[in-house]
């Protein structure tokens, strides 16, 4: 069965990008312990990375590079901003190892949309954040593998997303 819309997907891979010395640097490692399962054509993963995989059945290998306009897009430095350190008090107390260059926090805009920031300062009146996603700017490149496909249940259908093994329980 070949990868089409709305098959589910079960897959092993490894993803590189290029540092900024032009070495390809290991970002993620999926295995077939715990291989990525997704619906296809329903993910939310960057529409040049599905289409790359349209056709292939269990068994094919993969590899394939995603430029960053294609993935995560262009770093935009708008998504860095300055917040006032007040709203990061938790009970009225500042969590100051929570505060760190570096952490990824949960966040939410003012629409209430999630969103991951990481702290890149923490001055004595403000945190700095950015909202870029760490992929972006980053041509992607991966290499793995097809574990299977099969049809998807009209319950997956109907909720959007794989249910059971490697997916959505509820």
């Amino acid at each position: 069965m070949q990868i089409s819309y709305a098959k589910v997907v079960s897959l092993t891979y490894e993803l590189t990008v290029t540092d900024s010395d032009g070495e390809k640097e290991l970002v993620e490692t999926v295995e077939q312990e715990q291989p990525m399962v997704f619906l296809y054509g329903m993910s939310g993963l960057p529409e040049a990375f599905e289409e790359k995989l349209a056709g292939l059945q269990a068994g094919d290998n993969f590899a394939f590079a995603i430029p960053a306009e294609d993935g995560y897009g262009e770093y935009d430095p708008e998504a860095v901003v300055e917040l006032p350190k007040e709203i990061f008090k938790v009970d009225g107390e500042l969590v100051e190892e929570m505060l760190e260059v570096g952490n990824y926090l949960p966040m939410s805009d003012d629409q209430g949309n999630k969103l991951q920031g990481k702290i890149v300062e923490v001055t004595e009146e403000v945190v700095v954040m950015d909202f870029n996603h760490p992929l972006a700017d980053k041509e992607m490149y991966f290499a793995g593998t097809i574990l299977s496909v099969r049809e998807a249940t009209a319950s997956e259908l109907d909720h959007g997303h794989v249910h059971g093994e490697g997916g959505v329980h509820h």
